[in-house]
């Protein structure tokens, strides 16, 4: 079977075919783009996008979105952290913070499919603080002012293999892949 990825991003397409490959599916990508709407969630972006590629005939698709969340800002930039980072960037945000001690954030991450006519939506989270300056090299977006919870550094700071692991995309990819595979044993049934 394949699987759509609709992206640009290949380090993102890796960490799909790094999970799905093993369940048999051929995981291909195209950066085809979607009117991304004004949205309260993640999931609301998501679902939008997916009607409007099966509305341009595409099936057996998948797309996510993800968004940082920080606590203190009420949840700002959330569904808007694309357009923030292009914006004010990491400085913007850090400034945003600045004299304020709830550092507290979240990433989150909604993948949205649609194989065979069905609809899957799964969910990742990753909490964390904000850090009090950007700090290291791997990874992109907001990742160098991240410091997922459990750690002392930030994602930009960890290898991309640690971060997988326990990153909102991470676990929303690994929640996608057991979704799957129930349907994928129903179907041999």
């Amino acid at each position: 079977m394949r699987l759509m990825l609709i992206t640009s991003n290949m380090g993102k397409l890796a960490e799909f075919r790094s999970a799905l490959t093993p369940l048999g599916l051929e995981v291909l990508h195209s950066d085809e783009d979607c009117d991304e709407i004004q949205a309260d969630s993640l999931e609301e972006v998501v679902r939008s996008c997916l009607l409007q590629l099966q509305d341009r005939g595409r099936r057996d698709i998948a797309i996510d979105d993800s968004g940082l969340f920080v606590h203190a800002l009420g949840g700002f930039p959330g569904v808007y952290s694309s357009y923030v980072l292009r914006t004010i960037g990491m400085e913007g945000i850090l400034r945003l913070l600045d004299g304020r001690e709830d550092r507290g954030a979240h990433f989150e991450c909604c993948i949205g499919a649609s194989i065979g006519g069905e609809e899957i939506i799964v969910h990742g989270r990753c909490d964390g603080t904000i850090s009090m300056r950007p700090s290291g090299h791997e990874g992109f977006g907001f990742d160098p002012i991240f410091v997922p919870a459990g750690f002392e550094r930030t994602f930009a700071e960890i290898s991309i293999t640690e971060k997988n692991g326990i990153s909102h995309r991470g676990r929303a990819i690994q929640a996608f892949a057991e979704e799957l595979r129930g349907r994928l044993n129903e179907a041999h049934r």
